[in-house]
C-alpha cells in the first residue's frame, strides 16, 4: 500500500529526479515557459514555487538557498532582478499549466508550464475583457441600473464643485 506517500517519482531514482527537476526549474526561469508532459509539469511546479516565493526578499540568505536547488547564477540573477520584481505583489501561483494534447509516439499527455507575469496574450485578453449583451427584458432592472450608475457621478460633481470654488488664491486676487 501506498498510504500517504505523495511525490510522484516519475520513474526515476531521487538522484534523477532532483537533477531533472533543476534542470527544468531552470529552463522555466530562463525561457518563462517550457513544454512537457503533465505529470513533470505538476511536479515542477510543487518544486519551483517555494524557489519563485523566496525570490522576493533579496538577501545573501536566500540566494544561497535558490542556488543550493537551481545549480546555475545565470538562472538565480534572472529570478532576483527580473522576475521577482514582477511578482513582488502576487501571493502566489507564479505558474500556469496549459494543456496541448497527446503526444504521438507514446500517447503521453503534454502540456505549457509557464510563468504567469510573462504571458502577454493572457494579460492582454484580460484587459480586453467584452460586456455580453444578453437576452434579458428591459424592465425595471435596466432602470435601477442606470439611476445606480448617475447618482454616484453627482454625488462627485456637487463634492467637487465647491472645492474649487472656495480657493484661497481666488479669494487673494479678488481683494
Amino acid at each position: 500500500m501506498r498510504h500517504n506517500k505523495k511525490v510522484n517519482h516519475l520513474g526515476r531514482t531521487y538522484s534523477h529526479r532532483a537533477a531533472m527537476l533543476s534542470n527544468m526549474a531552470t529552463s522555466l526561469i530562463m525561457h518563462k515557459r517550457i513544454f512537457t508532459t503533465v505529470a513533470k509539469a505538476k511536479e515542477l511546479r510543487v518544486y519551483v514555487e517555494p524557489i519563485i516565493n523566496k525570490s522576493k526578499t533579496d538577501t545573501t540568505h536566500s540566494r544561497r538557498l535558490v542556488f543550493q536547488q537551481l545549480h546555475n547564477k545565470y538562472a538565480v540573477t534572472e529570478l532576483f532582478q527580473e522576475i521577482s520584481q514582477k511578482i513582488a505583489d502576487r501571493p502566489g501561483g507564479y505558474t500556469r499549466i496549459i494543456k496541448t494534447g497527446n503526444r504521438l509516439g507514446d500517447n503521453a499527455s503534454m502540456c505549457f508550464i509557464e510563468l504567469v507575469d510573462y504571458n502577454e496574450l493572457m494579460l492582454k485578453e484580460k484587459t480586453s475583457k467584452k460586456s455580453t449583451k444578453t437576452r434579458r427584458s428591459r424592465r425595471s432592472g435596466a432602470t435601477e441600473k442606470a439611476a445606480a450608475v448617475e447618482t454616484p457621478a453627482a454625488k462627485v460633481e456637487e463634492v467637487v464643485a465647491p472645492v474649487v470654488e472656495e480657493t484661497p488664491a481666488e479669494e487673494k486676487t479678488e481683494e
